[in-house]
Order: C-alpha cells, then sequence, then structure tokens
C-alpha cells in the first residue's frame, strides 16, 4: 500500500465558458478580486503597480488581501511562470507552489490546480494540506459561480471572519 503525501495536492474544476475568460480570472488583479480577494496587488519588476486589468507577468510580486481580514493579514509572494494562454505558477503560503493549468475538453474548460512543496505539521490546526485542500475548492467552485453568472458566495463582511482565507 501506498504512503500518502502529504506535501502535494491536485484538484480540478471544470468551467462552461472559454479558456481565455478563465485564464484572465487568474492572472489579472481585477480578476483575481471578482472571485478570490479584496486586493490584489501586483507589481512589476521595477516596483510599478499593475493595473487592474494589466495581465501579470512572470517575476512580478504580489500582495494579497482577504475579504474578512483587515490589512494586517497578508499574503506576499511571487509569479514564478506564466504563458499568457493556460498555465499560471506563483508561490504561495509558506514557500509553497501552485501551478495552474487550463485545457479544453468536450466543452468545457478544464482546470487543474496543483499545490506542492507543502511542509509537514505534526499540528492539525496548521495543517496547510487540509487548509489549503478546503480553501481552493471551495474558491474554485466561487469562480465557477462568478464565470457562469452566479452569485458571489465569498463572506465579504469584517464581523464574521472564517477560520481560513
Amino acid at each position: 500500500m501506498a504512503e500518502n503525501n502529504w506535501t502535494k495536492f491536485t484538484v480540478t474544476a471544470d468551467f462552461n465558458t472559454d479558456p481565455r475568460s478563465v485564464y484572465t480570472a487568474w492572472t489579472t488583479p481585477a480578476g483575481l478580486e471578482s472571485w478570490f480577494l479584496r486586493k490584489a496587488n501586483f507589481y512589476t519588476i521595477t516596483g510599478r503597480l499593475r493595473e487592474p486589468q494589466e495581465s501579470v507577468l512572470k517575476e512580478d510580486t504580489y500582495e494579497w488581501y482577504w475579504h474578512g481580514f483587515d490589512d494586517s493579514t497578508v499574503e506576499k509572494g511571487s509569479v514564478l511562470e506564466v504563458n499568457s494562454i493556460d498555465f499560471f505558477k506563483f508561490t504561495f503560503s509558506d514557500d509553497n507552489i501552485v501551478s495552474v493549468s487550463l485545457e479544453s475538453r468536450n466543452g468545457l474548460t478544464i482546470l487543474e490546480l496543483t499545490q506542492e512543496n507543502i511542509k509537514e505539521e505534526p499540528d492539525p490546526s496548521k495543517n496547510l494540506f487540509v487548509q489549503c485542500q478546503v480553501g481552493w475548492t471551495f474558491y474554485l467552485a466561487n469562480l465557477k459561480s462568478i464565470l457562469e453568472g452566479g452569485i458571489d458566495l465569498r463572506n465579504k463582511r469584517t464581523d464574521i471572519q472564517s477560520n481560513f482565507k
């Protein structure tokens, strides 16, 4: 029997929309804010703040802010790869690496998200494998809802905080 690998997971989602719309939702500040973040700041290698509709590039750095949390809770990282078509890779949460790949299949856009380099943690309350997998599953469902004309499922109220970002 194979051992569980707690350092990496993959989640998938399908979208009844074109790949470009899904890709833009991941690779522009305005796109990320539409389904994932309260505020997404991306900075060019020279330190210029990217415009809301401007696509991110490799070596950009970011500061991400969450609904339900004040500005003292910020995620910082960098863009590792981006190809302007169907692949986006970035650092996330304690030196993890997240890769987002898209493909068209049977009239749908299929997204595969892999998070790896997760440090093993004996304390379940700090287990990024579980917390991030649950978080990404929720946010991918919200992305699907937003792109397919549904409602925004996020809690945007600062007086009601969730246990995960």
